[in-house]
């Protein structure tokens, strides 16, 4: 038994011996071999290092038996760098871990509305960030508030800030008299129904957002222009506004939730666009690309009639999303 010390060998009874004990000593070895190997990290599921490519964190919704898939989020790379990450919903931050993504590299993290679903794991990034090795600020972009959900400003100050935050531990990301590598910075995007927010930019990126219709509750979604391409995030919403096409125009790719199947009613409807919206809003917005996620126990098994439906308005390519997919916008173009 090379390489593996005698307090980790195990005696196994004469009734094993033969094939069957060979077989069961062999399944030991490889497991003890594996856990020897040094701790490190491994990217496992990269995507390429040139160009932009848009990596799924989470294609999943908020229930619970979706055992295969985050809530929802994404990763927009740029030549091989992790740019901007788009909700930050349950699951994400452990598949994040799996690209290969270095927190220090983001530009931004966006968020289109504070449900769950899209939110949840940003106190596991902002931790997990503790043992990396970034120094600039971190913005974070999402809605303004109301009697119902409070603004972004509001929700990083529930989360870290002293006295009363829920993790208050983290306070010195937030609060100024406190030291840290950095801070984060949230910034609210005004929830007015229709007007078009593009207020952050540098060499890499813009980011602009605008108000949908997503029941009582503020949400936005995001336009983000990166390496002559451009993503848009339709986060969840139900197409009243028809904001969405606006914001989205000529974009190379769009990313809409498919959480609903067509003869979805009641609050469901009134949250969520069924795909006869989606295509619409596709088709109208012109996008190259269609990439449906947030999928959900209801609209899972039913993709050929969801395509079928969308492709009476939309006739581009329509792509359904998994767990740490990659897409890259060169094949859109």
């Amino acid at each position: 038994m090379v390489g593996v010390s005698k307090e980790y060998c195990i005696e196994l009874p004469y009734t094993y011996a033969g094939s069957i004990g060979r077989f069961y000593i062999i399944q030991v070895l490889i497991l003890t071999a594996f856990l020897l190997v040094p701790s490190t990290v491994i990217a496992i599921n990269q995507c390429e290092s040139k160009g932009v490519q848009l990596q799924v964190l989470g294609s999943g919704g908020p229930e619970i038996l979706q055992v295969s898939r985050a809530s929802s989020s994404y990763l927009i790379w740029l030549d091989g760098r992790a740019r901007v990450l788009i909700d930050a919903g349950g699951g994400s931050a452990f598949n994040y871990s799996k690209t290969g993504a270095k927190f220090e590299d983001l530009d931004a993290i966006l968020l289109t509305h504070l449900h769950v679903d899209h939110s949840a794991d940003l106190p596991a990034y902002i931790k997990g960030s503790y043992f990396g090795h970034r120094e600039r600020d971190l913005p974070v972009f999402g809605p303004s508030g109301n009697q119902l959900m409070p603004s972004t400003s509001e929700f990083v100050t529930s989360l870290f800030s002293k006295p009363s935050g829920a993790f208050k531990y983290l306070s010195d990301f937030v609060d100024r008299a406190e030291s840290a590598a950095y801070k984060i910075r949230a910034y609210d995007v005004p929830f007015n129904n229709r007007t078009n927010w593009s207020e952050f930019e540098n060499d890499r990126i813009k980011l602009s957002a605008i108000s949908v219709h997503h029941g009582p509750l503020p949400a936005v979604a995001w336009r983000v222009d990166i390496g002559g391409y451009s993503i848009s995030f339709s986060g969840d919403m139900n197409g009243d506004y028809r904001s969405l096409e606006e914001l989205a125009l000529n974009s190379t790719m769009l990313v809409a939730n498919n959480a609903i199947p067509e003869s979805a009613k009641g609050v469901a409807r009134f949250l969520h666009m069924p795909p006869s919206v989606i295509g619409m809003a596709a088709s109208n917005a012109k996008v190259k690309q269609l990439v449906l996620s947030h999928r959900m126990q209801r609209t899972l098994g039913h993709e050929e009639q969801t395509k079928r439906i969308i492709q009476h308005k939309f006739k581009g390519s329509v792509r359904f999303a998994n767990d740490l997919d990659c897409f890259n916008l060169h094949q859109s173009k």
